[in-house]
């Protein structure tokens, strides 16, 4: 009798998540709205942008609507492509991080060669790396299921590749004595990563004690902490923020978590931290079915997802109230910027499309 319920349930139910959609559509319609309300002041004292206050809106905007395209299009895709993929994916994500390095291709903003110029917008290749690496480490994982006991670009981007790299390999079954091993080389390779550059080390610096230089090298996690501490419990309202109006230093990408944590207050914070622990549990939880049909490529992607999403959260989320040192990484699917939203829009759509073959096996429908 439950097993006949259960059979019903699985055959009438939804061919797709439509919590996460709608998850995924409220993160990037509050970013959509926030942005705007962090941006105004710079956009009309920026003469590059013409002085226009909806500057910032309207390319944001854009971005959404581009990436829900291509979201919608890779949820086309059969899982098994991006498999088959994987390679080649991983080798054009390397070449994309060398062309950055390379005078008058890549672009520096704000200190960071980060950027490839496509004249109409800037394309910042670590952010597909990110998607790439954790296609490429997932099938790696399968691939060499039966020899995981034996083992014959920018700061911020580094932590979360890594994370999601070393997390796949964790979740796929790696020896114990070699996880131990990367782990405990990824300190010495992120001293040697804030070693071998004096901005970062400013960061670092500038973290340790943001007070003993407010005008300096603690400006703007000092001005970050002023937001949070104005803003309390239920935040001063929405658009009167004063830390936006030219005092908080990338309002609308980096620092976006301040500005709604000065408007909205500590709930606003947790409402879109909610939103973040959703998907990361969906992710798991996702993953989890995909094992049941025995589609380990699938679920380690899907939990490699989960990681990038929960990690790189967290470190905006930590950068922003002070307990990490800046990074310049994003919000996911809520700050400004098109490369960002655009892989986090990709990412989304190949987590439904898991989820989507796993309802269609679960209701006995070949992928």
């Amino acid at each position: 009798m439950i097993t006949n319920i259960l059979n019903r349930e699985r055959i009438n139910s939804s061919p797709y998540d439509q919590g996460l959609l709608w998850t995924v559509l409220i993160l990037l319609g509050i970013g959509l709205v926030m942005v705007y309300s962090a941006s105004i002041a710079i956009a009309e004292a920026d003469k590059a942008v013409g002085h226009n206050s909806s500057y910032f809106l309207v390319r944001q905007a854009i971005f959404i609507v581009i990436s829900l395209v291509a979201g919608a299009l890779v949820f086309n895709i059969p899982i098994s492509w991006w498999q088959k993929m994987a390679p080649y994916l991983f080798l054009l994500g390397l070449a994309l991080l060398v062309l950055v390095l390379v005078p008058g291709i890549g672009r520096v903003v704000g200190g960071s060669r980060r950027w490839l110029s496509l004249f109409v917008i800037n394309l910042q290749p670590s952010e597909f790396m990110k998607l790439f690496s954790a296609i490429y480490v997932a099938d790696y994982t399968v691939r060499k299921a039966a020899l995981m006991d034996s083992f014959t670009p920018d700061f911020g981007a580094f932590a979360v590749i890594a994370s999601i790299s070393i997390s796949i390999l964790w979740l796929g079954g790696i020896n114990g004595r070699i996880f131990a091993a990367l782990v405990a080389l990824l300190p010495v390779a992120i001293v040697g990563l804030i070693w071998s550059s004096r901005y970062r080390m400013q960061r670092v610096v500038g973290f340790m004690d943001p007070w003993a230089d407010p005008y300096g090298k603690g400006y703007q996690l000092s001005h970050a902490l002023i937001a949070f501490g104005r803003g309390e419990w239920f935040g001063v309202g929405l658009g009167a923020s004063v830390e936006k109006l030219l005092y908080l230093p990338e309002a609308h990408t980096d620092f976006l978590l301040s500005v709604i944590a000065e408007e909205l207050g500590i709930l606003g914070v947790l409402s879109v931290v909610g939103l973040f622990v959703y998907i990361v549990q969906r992710s798991f939880s996702i993953a989890k079915e995909a094992i049941e049909n025995e589609r380990y490529f699938a679920a380690l992607l899907s939990q490699g997802i989960g990681v990038w999403m929960g990690v790189q959260g967290i470190i905006n989320m930590g950068v922003n109230m002070g307990v990490l040192p800046t990074k310049g990484l994003t919000l996911p699917l809520l700050s400004f910027g098109g490369s960002g939203i655009l892989a986090n829009c990709v990412a989304m759509g190949i987590l439904m499309r898991i989820d989507f073959e796993n309802r269609r096996l679960q209701k006995g429908i070949p992928t």
